[in-house]
């Protein structure tokens, strides 16, 4: 096994964990609660939830809804990149109709497990999820019109092979709506910290590494339609159920240990992590 598949190792079985010990967390991993979470579920409507089955919705990871802020439309094929537990797979499966298709893509047994429950109370026969990792999709080249995705490109260790597969299945003419975390200036002890790299911050890149991802993979039109900068306020209530990991996984890699409480942890990455939603073109 090499250095990305063990670390994508790590991540799956966080993601496993998360769904199957708790009810209720939203954004990257993490322990049960609020912990891990680097954004409340931001941009969906009450309408849209209560529409949806609860597990779903308690189970987001997400930091955004790029559903909402896409130009899905019905007839559309979508492909949700590291669907979950299915969020927004039902709510892109609404928008396309029947005419439509939807496949969500996700490496972890027990999200495909979950998503497929889900999709089965939905009452859905126009969405689906195959298992594969993002860096190598399981889906035809130039058959996609939109590509989605929710708080996950920032977990994969080889970042350029996942823009280069998004510009590989959309058609031309097709676009892409994606959440994601990015930072600026982490200090070296954050970046090698596995439970932060589980919780979207220590592999997450900066915004113009980004946009200069995506136009090296031949996206055109790329640009960032929204962002939400976190204070330390809200790092610290996110982070808090996650320090003891965090602190552990520091101890065992031989650095020093962040704060005893999440403040000091929150106070040194405040303004320093943001959601974006970026968007992209294949324009050939």
């Amino acid at each position: 096994m090499n250095e990305h598949d063990e670390l994508r190792g790590h991540v799956s079985k966080a993601y496993a964990e998360a769904v199957t010990k708790q009810a209720g967390s939203c954004c990257c991993g993490g322990e049960p609660a609020q912990s891990g979470a680097l954004a409340k579920l931001a941009g969906y409507s009450k309408e849209e939830l209560d529409a949806l089955p609860a597990d779903a919705v308690t189970n987001s990871f997400g930091c955004g809804n790029p559903v909402i802020f896409s130009g899905v439309s019905e007839g559309d094929v979508v492909v949700d990149l590291g669907s979950g537990a299915g969020i927004d797979l039902l709510l892109a499966a609404k928008r396309v109709g029947p005419t439509g298709r939807v496949i969500g893509v996700d490496m972890t047994d027990e999200m495909i497990e979950r998503a497929s429950q889900n999709i089965a109370a939905a009452g859905l026969t126009n969405v689906e999820v195959r298992k594969g990792i993002i860096e190598d999709l399981p889906v035809e080249t130039g058959t996609v019109d939109w590509v989605i995705s929710n708080c996950v490109i920032n977990l994969s260790p080889e970042k350029p092979k996942v823009f280069a597969e998004i510009a590989r299945v959309l058609k031309p003419g097709g676009r892409m709506l994606v959440s994601d975390v990015v930072v600026r200036d982490l200090p070296l002890e954050i970046r090698e910290n596995q439970a932060l790299y589980n919780s979207c911050v220590a592999g997450a890149i900066s915004e113009g590494d980004y946009v200069a991802g995506l136009e090296k993979a031949g996206l055109g039109d790329v640009e960032v339609r929204d962002r939400i900068t976190y204070e330390a306020s809200q790092l610290t209530a996110f982070m808090q159920g996650d320090l003891a990991e965090i602190n552990r996984t520091l101890a065992d890699s031989g650095k020093p240990l962040v704060e005893a409480d999440a403040c000091g942890l929150a106070e040194s990455l405040a303004g320093k992590v943001w959601s974006a939603i970026f968007f992209a073109r294949r324009t050939e």
